[in-house]
């Protein structure tokens, strides 16, 4: 009778654990088990380098979407496609930019909101769009002379 107590005990101690780690798996992971209402937007950039499934969407600093996928269109632009929920109203005129988080850290889309009265809806596009600067490229070109200062 003792050793059944015991065995029924540390069955749901470890069914208990199981889901700990069950539900820090998801929200580490960005997954929604029950998801809000959301809608999409498009964003069409020169390069977007770094950028995939996945990446966070932030304004100001704080993370509000995600970027459900990374694509090449028909005139050879990187087409990202934002998820964002729709408590958020995003203006006609807001700036979608690629940043880097840290000095060589994960690229994510940065929005930075316009003043238009205008809003965006599901599958709109965000017009202005600034890619992400090539570091890479900066560096060969000044390493290779291709720099030049005001003054040449």
């Amino acid at each position: 009778m003792n050793k059944r107590k015991i065995e029924m005990g540390v069955g749901c101690f470890i069914l208990l654990g199981l889901c700990a780690v069950l539900y820090l798996a998801i929200q580490l992971g960005g997954a929604r088990l029950v998801g809000g209402k959301t809608y999409q937007l498009k964003a069409q950039f020169s390069s977007a380098a770094g950028v995939n499934t996945g990446s966070r969407v932030e304004i100001a600093g704080v993370r509000v979407g995600t970027v459900v996928s990374v694509e090449l269109d028909a005139m050879y632009f990187a087409l990202v496609v934002l998820e964002l929920p729709e408590k958020i109203a995003i203006d006609e005129d807001a700036i979608a930019s690629v940043k880097t988080s840290g000095l060589i850290g994960d690229r994510f889309i940065e929005l930075s909101p316009g003043g238009s009265d205008n809003m965006l809806n599901d599958g709109d596009y965000i017009y202005d769009t600034i890619p992400a600067l090539n570091i890479e490229d900066l560096i060969s070109r000044f390493a290779l002379g291709g720099l030049k200062s005001e003054g040449d």
